[in-house]
């Protein structure tokens, strides 16, 4: 019979809102730092010389003296094979095997990690060995190209963030006027309660915990919605094993707080219905 009335339903969308934009706020925040982790002291080297056995030749002569530097944590160069096959993705051939994509003239690339955070200083160190062993060679910081996604990203989690805030406000609203409908109904029983020498604080209590009941009735419901609707995406997200959508998780932590929130609203709509309820009576005394 609970259900027959609207405020459960109404926090029962609420809730379900509040957790998905939580879920996407949570996972959205995870990604953006696992971006800025992995980007943050990465470079990569681009040796462009036309001619190719001179561009091997620097290309193997870089790596083993940035691997040599106490300043690098690892330097790595891609093999022509990797990049003809990421190139063929675009060509139609998934295997890179296309013999246009063979004959192009790919550059050398060197994948290079700094150790520390002093970045600014590597980056000036590494310019010197890159003019000593490759000269004309290209260094292109990973932060330059990723760094505004991260940012993006990062952006839209606070988006998200907001709205779980809002939600919490409009849930509070909702509870606020079933609270003042509740006793706008049951006016004349208050009134005689008081004359028999009932006190606010227990009449209040009768109130607030029809209005709690109500509220984890909407709350349990809304749950379960957004319960089934995360295991949904979940199990296809299971399927992601590549690019930026990979890093998108919530973790431990973010399960915690998933977890958290119902219980949470529930004891915010229970002291909005009492703080509520207990200024109402008041004046009507």
């Amino acid at each position: 019979r609970r259900l027959a009335r609207p405020t459960p339903w109404v926090i029962a969308t609420l809730m379900m809102l509040t957790l998905l934009a939580a879920s996407a706020g949570v996972g959205l925040a995870r990604s953006a730092n696992a971006i800025g982790a992995a980007i943050a002291g990465r470079v990569t080297v681009q040796i462009v010389t036309a001619n190719p056995v001179t561009r091997a030749e620097q290309a193997a002569a870089l790596r083993r003296a940035a691997a040599a530097e106490p300043f690098v944590l690892s330097a790595r160069s891609v093999e022509q094979e990797e990049l003809q096959a990421t190139l063929g993705q675009w060509f139609g051939s998934a295997e890179g095997d296309d013999p246009v994509l063979k004959s192009l003239p790919l550059p050398a690339l060197i994948d290079i990690d700094f150790v520390g955070e002093n970045r600014a200083g590597h980056m000036r160190a590494l310019r010197t060995l890159v003019a000593q062993e490759a000269p004309g060679a290209r260094i292109i910081p990973h932060a330059e190209w990723l760094g505004p996604i991260a940012r993006l990203i990062r952006s839209l989690a606070w988006v998200a963030g907001g709205l779980v805030v809002l939600m919490a406000l409009a849930s509070a609203a909702v509870v606020i006027m079933t609270a003042r409908a509740a006793l706008a109904t049951h006016y004349p029983t208050i009134e005689m309660l008081h004359l028999i020498g009932a006190t606010d604080r227990q009449i209040t209590r009768l109130f607030q915990r029809r209005i709690a009941i109500d509220t984890a009735y909407g709350i349990a419901l809304g749950t379960t919605v957004a319960a089934a609707i995360l295991l949904l995406i979940g199990w296809q997200w299971t399927g992601v094993t590549s690019g930026l959508a990979a890093t998108a998780s919530l973790g431990a932590e973010g399960w915690l707080l998933l977890l958290a929130l119902p219980l949470l609203a529930i004891a915010l709509a229970a002291l909005t219905a009492r703080q509520t309820l207990l200024g109402a009576l008041k004046k009507i005394l």
